[in-house]
């Protein structure tokens, strides 16, 4: 046999119908497989199991016979053992030219007479090549019974490390360890229970500690480290309950023996998932010179079909977090779960360089190869030069030296290398000039373009292994009136990976990057402010607010007009300065009184204006404006109406106004007019013995009855008015009229009477005749005129 085998765990149903649950040894040449279900040529056992040897590209397989012994041991008549249904090729491990087989459901009585058996478990080793083998039964000893061996059930796990030691895994929590030398000098084989010099063992202790077991250089020190599963650990939860998680312990051996608890105790995820029921040393996947894991979880993920774990070695053990997670898509009905039940790597089955992984499951009859994929470590660079943009200045010299009038050139380098890698590979590269804002909602700001008008750059590269390949391009500024933001650093990034779409290589594989890659890189720009040489701004903002009144009443419309007075009093400009007012809940916008742009806006239950105040908003601006409002719901419980009003800027220093809260009080206001009828409903005047007063000139000044209740501030009733008529007392006997003014009026109108008679005697009116004149003139007038008369 070759001195480099692969181990796997594999569940299947060959020939013979005979199981095969088991590790088996995996080369160019042969393959180790164990069937623990296999029936022999030992007398009175019945599927007591075997270990094969198949050559890898044949498929005949022959048995190795480690035991020949049947049921009863002739050393030992006094002893018996039961080989029958013992599981023998559960557990197959090798190195170099040893080999070691177990059979973890062995058990044996030391009477005849004896109620009760003990399994104990057995391993075989050989250590020439499968040319002779020795027995070790580490947990056979004279201690029998439940409270003894019934403890201790060797050979669930093995593992072998650089120095010939052998870890051997115990149920249901502990780990044995001996040397191959010790194990072969401790050996005779007339002796049924056999002591092993120098044998170290752990406390005896649950969760099944030690169900598997594997050995690697996980730190790179020339030592084999030990790693242990513990599938059946429990910790206590947040809800006071313990949880099955499964642990994976990690011991860095610092000297011959010498075996360190490392700080990398790694926790399984899920709660039954079994994790760390099985382990696979993978070697350097990375190729980053430390050992990397592969820890099963038979029971893990989302459908609970099993997961792969890959940790990677670091100096000070395993990687906390796992590095990739595989899962069976094989899977179905028609076979059982626990995909990753059995794990077996450190083996380039494919001859590409680099270690592969097969992963079995428990009660299927296939396994999944897993080939690991050529690793390729890149780098790249990205140079923005100048950082400060300037639109006044648009000069940008290139590495060929070419002037051009944009802000600024970039210049970004890749660099790729690796071990069997292809020839040439492929990558797509992405700068992307405006990339996500860091902190804000915004996505990009489209500040910068290229030649092509697009604010990103797609490239295809090919490089070969090793080389170096840089490209440059010019950036442009937009102007100044399409975007908003000129505070805010400008985020140019370049993005990396390998191209999906090239070829494979000679063993039909496409290559990945290091999980360690930085494929992400980013540079900041600036735009240049005219804020002095720090070109950093900094605002003294300042706001007064006047209003057109100073109450508001209970069931009124209330308008209400707001003007406020908005100065930058300090060094710099305010950038993107705005004045934001909170509006109470009783309160409506309705419109602008002058000289602003605003816009209304809701946040959850908030509702406010912003009004642009200048981008930027100078330094010695006084800025008067106006808005207008109506407070139409008010409540009688509130006693004051609060306006919240400040100036915001998104510089970074000094980039707000002190707060200004323009209050209102709440009033109620009713006119009432009471009208009715007073008794008596007339009242004459003047009374007797009254005489007149000069104040007095009419009706109405003689009675005004006012009057009224004032309710401080809330309240009021100006005017109640009762009205009573007046009339003005006449006495019953006439006036007195002198006589002279009486003859003097009869003359006056005598005199325009015969006026009257004169103008119409003049006029003739007294000369009128008969229209058809005297008898005579009728005789005289002619017949035609007489006729028409």
């Amino acid at each position: 046999p070759p001195k480099h085998w692969l181990l796997l765990f594999l569940d299947s149903v060959l020939h013979h119908n005979i199981r095969f649950c088991f590790p088996l040894l995996l080369s160019s040449i042969s393959i180790l497989i164990g069937a623990p279900k296999a029936n022999t040529s030992q007398p009175d056992i019945t599927e007591g199991g075997a270990v094969y040897l198949c050559p890898w590209s044949q498929a005949n397989c022959s048995i190795i016979n480690f035991d020949k012994q049947g049921r009863l041991s002739l050393s030992c008549l006094s002893c018996v053992e039961f080989k029958s249904h013992q599981w023998f090729g559960a557990t197959v491990r090798s190195h170099g030219n040893s080999i070691l087989a177990c059979a973890p459901r062995y058990y044996w009585r030391t009477e005849h007479d004896t109620p009760f058996s003990d399994v104990t478990g057995t391993c075989y080793l050989s250590v020439d090549s499968l040319k002779t083998f020795v027995e070790f039964a580490p947990c056979r000893t004279e201690r029998h019974g439940p409270a003894g061996q019934g403890y201790c059930q060797g050979g669930f796990s093995a593992d072998f490390t650089k120095v010939r030691e052998i870890f051997v895994g115990v149920s249901p929590g502990q780990l044995i360890s001996a040397t191959t030398e010790e194990i072969v000098k401790a050996y005779y084989p007339s002796y049924f229970l056999l002591s092993v010099a120098g044998q170290i063992q752990t406390r005896q202790m649950g969760s099944y500690f030690g169900y598997a077991v594997a050995a690697t250089d996980i730190n790179n020190d020339g030592l084999d480290d030990l790693v242990v599963g513990a599938p059946m650990f429990m910790r206590r939860g947040s809800n006071g309950r313990l949880e099955e998680l499964g642990k994976v312990y990690v011991y860095l051996q610092r000297g011959p023996l010498l075996l360190e608890p490392s700080r990398s105790h790694l926790l399984g995820q899920q709660a039954f998932g079994r994790f760390g029921t099985s382990l696979a040393p993978l070697g350097d996947l990375n190729q980053d010179g430390f050992n990397d894991m592969a820890i099963g979880c038979p029971y893990g993920g989302d459908d609970q079909h099993g997961l792969v774990l890959i940790y990677n070695g670091h100096d000070g053990g395993l990687m906390d977090t796992p590095t990739q997670t595989l899962s069976g898509q094989w899977a179905s009905s028609s076979f059982p779960d626990s995909f990753g039940f059995a794990l077996r790597g450190n083996k380039d089955l494919d001859q590409n360089g680099y270690p592969d992984l097969i992963v079995g499951a428990f009660g299927a009859d296939k396994a999944v190869v897993y080939r690991a994929r050529p690793i390729v470590s890149a780098s790249a660079s990205l140079t923005v030069q100048p950082t400060m943009f300037n639109q006044e200045e648009k000069t940008c010299e290139l590495f060929t030296g070419n002037e051009t009038i944009a802000v600024s050139c970039i210049s970004f380098c890749l660099l790729a290398n690796g071990k069997h890698l292809p020839s040439h590979l492929g990558f797509v590269v992405e700068v992307q000039l405006d990339s996500v804002k860091q902190n804000q909602k915004e996505s990009i700001r489209r500040t910068l373009f290229l030649d092509s008008q697009q604010p990103s750059l797609l490239k295809t590269l090919s490089l070969a292994n090793g080389q170096r390949s840089c490209h440059d391009a010019k950036i442009y500024l937009r102007a100044e009136e399409e975007f908003r933001d000129k505070l805010s650093p400008i985020y140019i990034s370049l993005n990396f990976s390998l191209d999906p779409h090239a070829s494979v290589d000679q063993h039909g594989l496409r290559p990945v990057l290091n999980y360690q890659t930085e494929q992400r890189i980013e540079q900041k720009a600036q735009i240049q402010l005219d804020c002095g040489e720090d070109n950093i701004c900094v605002p003294d903002l300042k706001l007064a607010v006047y209003g057109d009144r100073t109450e508001v009443y209970l069931g009124d419309e209330n308008s209400l007009s707001l003007t406020f007075n908005a100065r930058n009093e300090g060094e710099g400009g305010a950038y993107e300065a705005e004045l934001y007012v909170v509006l109470p809940p009783e309160a409506d916008y309705s419109g602008i009184a002058r000289n602003l742009t605003c816009s209304y806006e809701a946040e959850n239950q908030t509702r406010y204006l912003v009004c642009d105040l200048g981008n930027p908003m100078k330094s010695a601006t006084s800025l008067w404006a106006g808005l207008r409002f109506t407070v139409p719901r008010l409540k009688y419980t509130y006693k004051t109406v609060e306006f919240e009003l400040q100036i915001r800027s998104k510089n970074a220093n000094n980039s707000e106004s002190e707060v200004v809260l323009y209050e209102l009080q709440v009033a109620a206001m009713a006119d009432v007019i009471l009208q009715g009828v007073s008794l008596p409903d007339k009242v004459i005047f003047p009374p007797p013995n009254w005489s007149v007063s000069q104040s007095l000139r009419e009706e109405q000044d003689i009675v005004s009855v006012k009057g009224g209740t004032n309710l401080p501030r809330l309240i009021s009733f100006p005017v109640v008015q009762v009205v009573t008529a007046v009339l003005w007392n006449k006495p019953d006997s006439l006036f007195y009229v002198p006589v002279w003014i009486i003859i003097l009026a009869i003359l006056a109108g005598l005199l325009l009477l015969s006026l009257l008679i004169y103008l119409l005697y003049k006029m003739g009116f007294f000369k009128r005749s008969d229209p058809y004149g005297t008898t005579m003139e009728k005789a005289q007038l002619k017949p035609q005129a007489s006729s028409e008369a």
